[in-house]
């Protein structure tokens, strides 16, 4: 089995991509600590994060592999190339980019672009997504939409992102979602703020017990 096999059945079995804004690099390790001791090895940065190329690196560096890294918010091929440089897994982005899939299948990296519509959920799984964002998925109808694009199109993998929480997390599952992303109703701002990062493992095993049950209803 590939090194990117590994990490796609690694981020599979999770079922949680937390996703973080954090305000540095410090910040952000503490973050991923939290949710680690929560379940959870499963860590996206996005772009939007101060010097986030550099912060990457360093949790890279200091996790040793413990977790599973991507970069999040990434809209070209050059930003993808230099966070894969740096020690990202998997590249997810907020639409589809024809260069920054080519990037990632080149190094063998999972690659996570965003769609909305039928077309552009296909067009991207045909380039070559291992998984397609939906995003902004509450907005486009919850988990009611994932039903919806599975019952046509039960072979692609979908990523919801966008309103996803505790109240609706397992119903997207049970609707179809491969994986799940969440941000604020895991990365608490609130919590970080205050320094309290328990907050954020508390969370973290919140959500994973709540994937959990939704998929062993699915095969009972």
């Amino acid at each position: 089995m590939s090194s990117k096999e590994k990490n796609f059945r690694r981020l599979f079995t999770c079922g949680i991509i937390p996703v973080i804004r954090a305000k540095s690099a410090k910040e952000a390790l503490k973050v991923v600590e939290a949710v680690r001791e929560g379940g959870i090895d499963i860590i996206e940065i996005t772009m939007t994060v101060p010097n986030a190329i550099g912060v990457i690196q360093t949790v890279a560096e200091e996790s040793g592999g413990g977790v599973l890294l991507g970069a999040g918010t990434v809209l070209d091929a050059e930003t993808a190339r230099a966070s894969i440089l740096a020690g990202a897994e998997f590249i997810v982005a907020p639409c589809f980019n024809e260069g920054l899939v080519k990037v990632c299948k080149r190094y063998s990296k999972i690659v996570i672009p965003g769609a909305m519509t039928p077309t552009e959920i296909v067009r991207a799984w045909e380039q070559g997504a291992d998984l397609v964002k939906i995003f902004p998925a509450q907005q486009l109808g919850g988990p009611d939409y994932i039903k919806a694009i599975k019952a046509p199109l039960p072979q692609v993998l979908l990523n919801p992102t966008g309103g996803v929480d505790l109240n609706n997390a397992a119903d997207y599952i049970r609707s179809g979602a491969s994986v799940i992303s969440v941000g604020s109703a895991l990365i608490d701002k609130q919590a970080l703020a205050e320094g309290k990062f328990e907050i954020l493992t508390r969370k973290a095993q919140d959500f994973l017990k709540k994937v959990q049950e939704a998929r062993q209803k699915l095969v009972a």
